[in-house]
């Protein structure tokens, strides 16, 4: 059976071929299925072990979907997988956030969100990714910079800082789901015991995915297909989710922080390498 319209892969030289959705939900044929779910399954796995505490790794979940579909649906099919993932880390971490930071954060991300849905159509999605790239890349550098000089954590940021990376957090978010890097330049400095930054950063990102629900419903994201692959997906995130509050749970604050910084830098070259691959 001939494929109806195959999905073309952002990187012209990887060609997955995945079938477009029938009506009952699946794919035009058995290898295009197997094909999308072997991306598929890897970057849910990525973003439950973000939702459990180890924030950034979502953001590469984004780049492997995208290498099977457009980056378009893949952001449709995600956002209902985060908000389940959502649940289970809220719960799980709903002892252990800092309320000054939400305060500052969410309230800031509404502005983010709201340009992202009005330069939805405007706005080259690999000028953000390049953006976000380079910023990852220079804060790894500030912070290893900043533990060369000794200097002492910062308690309470400013609040003009947190409305700036509160507001590309959202912007980011919702443009690319790659709102991870802006939250940790304003959060990680503070040195938060890593059950706090993890409750903190899930929090904040629980209530920025259901603030984009309305404007993707009315950019029309959410199609019957789209919704039941991503059904098809949340057995996974589910237990994925959980295992990354298992992990962080058992791990301690320094090596807690070594890992999300080499995360952020690994995922700021990955960010800026596509987006100049792209662009130039």
């Amino acid at each position: 059976m001939s494929p109806r319209r195959p999905f073309k892969a952002t990187t012209p030289r990887l060609n997955l071929r995945l079938m477009s959705l029938s009506g009952a939900g699946k794919f035009g044929a058995m290898s295009g299925e197997l094909e999308f779910y072997l991306v598929a399954i890897p970057a849910v796995v990525l973003l439950g072990l973000s939702k459990g505490g180890f924030t950034g790794l979502s953001s590469l979940a984004m780049p492997m979907l995208s290498l099977a579909i457009s980056p378009v649906r893949a952001a449709a099919i995600v956002l209902p997988v985060l908000i389940v993932q959502d649940w289970v880390s809220v719960w799980a971490f709903r002892r252990d956030f800092s309320p000054r930071n939400l305060v500052i954060l969410i309230p800031s991300s509404i502005l983010g969100i709201a340009a992202g849905w009005l330069l939805a159509a405007r706005v080259s999605e690999d000028a953000v990714r390049l953006a976000v790239g380079v910023i990852s890349i220079v804060f790894v550098f500030y912070m290893l910079l900043r533990d060369r000089l000794g200097l002492a954590a910062v308690d309470r940021p400013g609040v003009p800082g947190g409305v700036l990376w509160g507001s590309l957090a959202g912007f980011t978010s919702f443009i690319s789901h790659a709102g991870a890097p802006p939250f940790q330049v304003y959060v990680m400095p503070q040195n938060l015991k890593p059950r706090v930054f993890a409750g903190t950063a899930t929090m904040f990102f629980a209530a920025v995915n259901l603030i984009k629900l309305p404007p993707y419903f009315l950019l029309g994201q959410f199609s019957r297909d789209n919704v039941k692959v991503s059904a098809a997906l949340i057995p996974v995130a589910v237990v994925s989710t959980f295992a990354g509050v298992w992990l962080v749970r058992r791990v301690d604050a320094d090596k807690f922080y070594a890992i999300i910084l080499v995360i952020t830098f690994l995922i700021g070259l990955k960010l800026t390498y596509d987006a100049l691959q792209a662009l130039l």
